[in-house]
Parts: structure tokens; sequence; C-alpha cells
């Protein structure tokens, strides 16, 4: 068995033609892909953002409730060290610069062999001890330019083939063409694209006409929309340039399957790990706001050899992020380990069914949302401050750095978690705002805190608040039994009002 493994970063399902036909966003060879696979219409997030949801795909499990933003830690099981503990090649070509970052650098060695694609965003790469300032607030709108790292990048992303997706596939091309007869290997293509900043060359950007004639405007800041309507499409026609060269490159890589008839022993999967806010709602990105379904609502779309009947099916199985783990150590005859709590999706490829009546997805410190496919319910605390909450961890470090000493001083052991192999976590309090209240991986406050609920059937982009408190009452003890089986922090029952 061989598997590649294609996971992007901020795509929004309704960017896809196969997802949304009304999407103005030229996306041929994702179509071309939906004529293969099979394409899932009732997929959600887990934990969030970037790095926890990687978590929750290497582990099989939910993370949001006991932690923010950190590495795996030591009792995490994690599925390329699985394959290659059971002799299958497991190689991550990404540019995602998180990975090496305090809060992600646990990530990358799980796998045989990895490979950093340099530059992307703001990866601390070129140096420049007293760069061009002058220049730069010149040529980059203002709302942009704190974005030091990013600005000193661009200026060597000059040729098509210097920025970094093209790498990306360049890179995954050659292991192709190295190992494409060996059998028993997983690769990861992990594109950052097409995740902020909206930067692609111009032959891409040319097909997205606009009338803003201002300075470089690509990187939404993480707030309320307060742009003008032409800045609005600038951003938006930035964004849909980035998906067009992902999927252009994407492209090359099935004309490789073709060439070489791949399809008869290679399995894909093709997903990202959350959505995006591209103004609507009159929010940009994610992390502040309560997680619509342009967030949680995402993407997924898997190609089998052994399902290559089910070609051009949908399915409408209520899945998530979680699953992913268990479904790849599925594909190489592999029993997921007992902390597992995702599903293996390789039986709803040959049959459609019920995997599960709900799931649970959210940010540490804010709410906790649950879903049966049907409605979805934001459920924010009454109370928003931070009392009582705490972080569980042996790996003390987030997004970019580590945990204070103040933070650390007044840290005690927890009783061990189901999943923690036995271990005693560190238990610590949060970083909080000036007013008590949680922070986002960013330090930005959370908004807009009220519980509400949506009909995402009939109302996909939840305009229409719903009162009906026989539907809350009965998502609430469904989201009560995925706590459970998440083996959530007691606090976390207390915060929601809940039982343990």
């Amino acid at each position: 068995m061989k598997a590649v493994f294609i996971l992007l970063d901020s795509l929004n399902r309704n960017a896809l033609k196969s997802y949304s036909e009304k999407s103005s966003i030229s996306t041929p060879n994702f179509k071309r892909f939906e004529e293969r696979c099979v394409t899932f219409d009732n997929h959600y997030v887990g934990s969030l953002p970037c790095i926890p949801a990687r978590r929750d795909i290497h582990t099989g499990r939910i993370n949001f409730l006991h932690r923010s933003w950190g590495p795996l830690e030591p009792f995490d099981d994690s599925f390329p060290e699985i394959l290659k503990n059971n002799e299958i090649y497991s190689h991550i070509i990404t540019d995602h610069h998180h990975y090496f970052a305090d809060g992600g650098a646990t990530y990358h060695q799980r796998y045989s062999s990895w490979e950093l694609v340099r530059g992307q965003a703001i990866d601390r790469w070129k140096a420049e001890v007293n760069p061009n300032t002058e220049f730069f607030q010149s040529a980059y709108h203002k709302v942009q330019l704190h974005r030091k790292n990013y600005m000193i990048n661009r200026q060597y992303m000059i040729n098509e083939e210097d920025y970094c997706t093209p790498q990306v596939f360049s890179a995954a091309k050659d292991f192709l063409n190295k190992n494409k007869d060996e059998d028993s290997w997983l690769l990861q293509i992990e594109c950052f694209d097409p995740h902020e900043p909206f930067h692609a060359p111009k032959r891409f950007r040319n097909s997205y006409p606009t009338n803003y004639e201002g300075p470089i405007l690509d990187w939404p800041i993480y707030d309320r929309v307060k742009e003008t309507a032409d800045e609005i499409s600038e951003i938006r026609a930035n964004y849909a340039a980035l998906v067009t060269m992902v999927d252009e490159y994407f492209g090359r890589l099935l004309d490789y399957f073709d060439e070489y008839n791949l399809w008869e022993d290679t399995a894909i999967i093709v997903t990202t790990d959350h959505g995006f806010l591209l103004g609507e709602h009159d929010w940009w990105a994610k992390l502040r706001m309560p997680i619509y379904n342009e967030i949680a609502h995402i993407p997924l779309m898997v190609y089998h050899p052994e399902f290559a009947s089910q070609a051009g099916s949908r399915r409408s199985a209520l899945t998530q992020t979680i699953d992913i783990m268990p479904t790849i150590l599925d594909m190489f005859n592999l029993a997921p380990p007992k902390d597992v709590i995702g599903k293996s999706l390789l039986q709803i490829l040959k049959c459609d069914h019920k995997l599960r009546d709900s799931l649970i997805f959210g940010y540490f410190g804010a709410s906790c949302n649950v879903t049966d496919g049907e409605h979805t319910y934001f459920c924010y605390p009454e109370n928003m401050t931070a009392d009582g909450l705490f972080e569980y961890t042996l790996m003390p470090t987030r997004m970019t750095s580590r945990f204070s000493i103040e933070e650390l001083v007044g840290a005690t052991l927890s009783n061990p978690f189901s999943f923690t192999k036995g271990l005693q976590l560190l238990k610590v309090s949060p970083r909080v705002s000036d007013n008590g209240k949680p922070i986002d991986v960013q330090g930005m406050s959370f908004e807009d805190t009220e519980s509400q609920l949506f009909n995402v059937l009939k109302d996909p982009k939840q305009e229409l608040p719903l009162k009906d408190e026989a539907i809350v009452n009965y998502l609430l003890k469904e989201m009560h039994k995925n706590l459970k089986q998440a083996d959530a922090p007691e606090e976390i029952y207390s915060r929601f009002n809940m039982k343990i």
C-alpha cells in the first residue's frame, strides 16, 4: 500500500466548485479529482487553529479541551511514527514554518524523513539586519506593516519556481520519481497555502482583476471588516489567485498519477486544517469570532484504489479531522491505539453509513461547539473569564515561545487523564487579558461570545439564529457525551454548567 496525504491550510470549502458551484474561483483540478474520489459533504474541524488541528490529525484525539497551541506531547500517539515503527516509510514535505517554532517542534521528527521549504509567510528565513523599512512603508498597506519577515521573504520570490507551493510539489515529484515503484510508504504533501499572505504569481493574480490601486494588500488582519469595498475585493482576489495556484500544482500531481498509473496502488487524501472567513459575518480570518461554517465545515476528498468503483460518489456521514489518523493506519492494516477516538473512514468509502451522532470542535478557552450535521450550537460560558481554567502539558511551549517563568511558578501536577499513559501533567493557568478573560494564540480577545443555535442544513450561511430549547438541550447532551469520550478536565463541565 502507498498513500499521498495532501494537507492544505485555511481552505474555505466554498472556494471549490466541488462544494460550491457558485464559486467564481477556478479550481478545475479539484473538480477533476472529484470525478475519481469519494467526496465527504459533512466533514468538520476538531481543535483549532493550525497546530492544534495537526495534533488532532496525528493523534486521532480532540485536544482543545486540555490545552492551547502546543507540540505533540510525550504520551501522544502519532500516525507517521506508528507507520515508521511498523516499517512503513513516512515522509513529509512542507513549507509550514510553525513546525520549526517552539509550539510545533515535535511534529516533523515523527516521520521517517522530512523536508522543509523555507520562506513562507513570517518564516525567519533571510537575515537582513537593517531591512529597507522606507521601501516597505511605501510598498505595503499600513495594516500589514508589522509583518516584517514576510516583507523580507517576498523580495526573494521573483520567479514562480521561487514560491513555496511550486517548491513543495516539485519536491513531491522528486520523492515519487525515486520511490513510486517501492511499496509501503506515506507521502505527506503539506502546503501552507492558501493561508495568508495571499501572495501568488502574476499569471494567477491577473485572472482576478479589481479596481484597487493602493499598496500591497494581501494579509487581512484577524478583525472585523473595516476595509473599503475595493480593499475587500483586493483581498478576496488575492485569496482566489492563491487557491487557483494550489489547484494547478495539485493538477500536476494528478498528471503524474495518470502518467505512471499510480491510481492502481496509491491512495490520495485531500483536506485542510480549517477554513477561513473572507468577510462573511463581517469578520476576517479565524480565532476571535464564533467558528462559523466557513471555518468549521471543511473539504475532505479521498481516493482509494480498492474503492475505485465509487468514483464521483459523495458521503453524508458526519466526520472530522480526528478520523484522518485511524483512516491512514487502516489503509496500512494497522489498528489504532486504544486512546484514539477518531474512526476509520474506509468502510464509508465502500458504503455511506452513520459514523457518529455528533461531534465537538473549538479553540481552547472559547466556546465548545457541537453539531449533529443538521444543527450547530455555539456554546459559550456564561462567564467568559478564565477563572478555574487550566492548561495541561508536559511541553510548556506555545506558538512561538515558551511558557514564562511566572506562569510556571504557580503550576501544580494534575491527576493522569485516560490518554496520558499514567502520567501526571503540569496544570498551568492560561494566558489572560487585562480583564481576566482568555486570549487566543496571538494574544487577542474572543468576541461575539453569545451562545447561538443554527440549522446548518436549511441555513448553511448561519444568518438566522434559532430559539429552540429542546434542540439546545439535545445538543448539550450530545456535547456531554463527547466531553466524556475526550476525558475533558473537570473544570470544563462546570465552565459550561454541566454535571460531570
